[in-house]
């Protein structure tokens, strides 16, 4: 249901930008999650980075999000600059789970799946054992219909869990295995950046993942992690994975039944089983599924809007769209 949300509002009175009070009406599930503000006078990039710094110093670790609206003017260089100025280098896409265009250095589309899907929330690169402290999403062009980016409070989806299936994942860790290329998946050569064997190799060894060359040049990998973890700042725990999406139970039926029907279960192109090897429940991932349906809190995309993410304390998705849509992802 609609609920009144708290949002700061920046206005330019005689010389300079006060912060005033107003109300944002959304589709919150919380009055509390994202932080929101709105920009409703042009602002240097000087000042925009001095004032997003500020925003996400008192802001970020209490609400995990925040989305800055009204920046028509700025540009995807200014994006980066501005992203990096407040939280730190830009980081590649390495070791890869999706399609995505590098548009510049640092700087990618984000997955580039048909309009018609769907992608659940999740947080990014919770697969692997090394990931973005932040995110920045920025809207360049709005799809005209569909097209939101979801979010969801990681905490919350801890907390809501049941205790039986939230302690059974963190006893025993989650296992993700991966079959590359074969025309069902990304290439290795894609996902790790390079044709040569021997860097995929030394990635893999030093990220402790099991590897395995198959026939024909393709790649199987196996790696143990996290079901949660902890932020580094306020020691808060977060539901902090992606069995959901590489599940098998993920695929839509008949997608899962045609590829049983040609493929043993070890060859499909992702899974994820838990830790000791033995099969997670779907019945478990359909349960953690509807908690991230609960939390979701999604708001339309609109022309210069940009969100920083948390990347522990908030999940982000992907609904279905209509018409052109350009959001690019800036990792830090």
């Amino acid at each position: 249901m609609c609920i009144n949300n708290t949002l700061a509002k920046l206005t330019y009175l005689q010389g300079k930008y006060i912060l005033m009070n107003t109300q944002f009406s959304s589709v919150n599930s919380t009055d509390s999650f994202p932080f929101m503000v709105t920009v409703t006078e042009t602002m240097s990039l000087n000042k925009l980075k001095e004032y997003t710094k500020k925003l996400i110093n008192e802001q970020l670790l209490q609400y995990g999000a925040i989305l800055v609206r009204g920046c028509t003017e700025l540009t995807i260089t200014d994006f980066k600059e501005l992203s990096e100025h407040c939280t730190g280098e830009s980081k590649n896409y390495d070791f890869a789970s999706t399609p995505r265009s590098k548009v510049a250095k640092g700087i990618y589309t984000t997955t580039e799946y048909p309009p018609h899907m769907t992608i659940p929330l999740h947080n990014e690169q919770s697969y692997t054992n090394q990931w973005a402290d932040h995110l920045w999403l920025f809207c360049d062009v709005a799809a005209t219909k569909g097209g939101e980016t979801p979010l969801a409070d990681s905490r919350l989806v801890y907390q809501k869990i049941p205790e039986d299936i939230r302690n059974r994942f963190i006893e025993k860790g989650i296992m993700y295995v991966r079959n590359y290329g074969g025309g069902l998946d990304l290439p290795w050569q894609e996902v790790f950046n390079t044709d040569d064997k021997s860097v995929v190799e030394q990635y893999c060894t030093d990220q402790n993942i099991e590897f395995e060359w198959k026939e024909d040049d393709e790649l199987r990998t196996k790696q143990i992690c996290q079901a949660i973890t902890s932020h580094p700042v306020s020691g808060e725990k977060s539901w902090f994975n992606q069995a959901h999406l590489f599940h098998v139970s993920a695929l839509a039926e008949k997608v899962r039944t045609n590829l049983l029907s040609i493929i043993e279960e070890s060859e499909l192109p992702r899974n994820a089983y838990y830790g000791d090897g033995s099969p997670i429940k779907s019945s478990d991932l359909d349960i953690i599924r509807a908690v991230y349906d609960e939390v979701e809190v999604s708001s339309p995309w609109q022309k210069g809007d940009f969100v920083i993410v948390d990347n522990i304390l908030a999940a982000h998705g992907r609904k279905s769209f209509e018409g052109e849509r350009k959001v690019y992802v800036v990792m830090t």
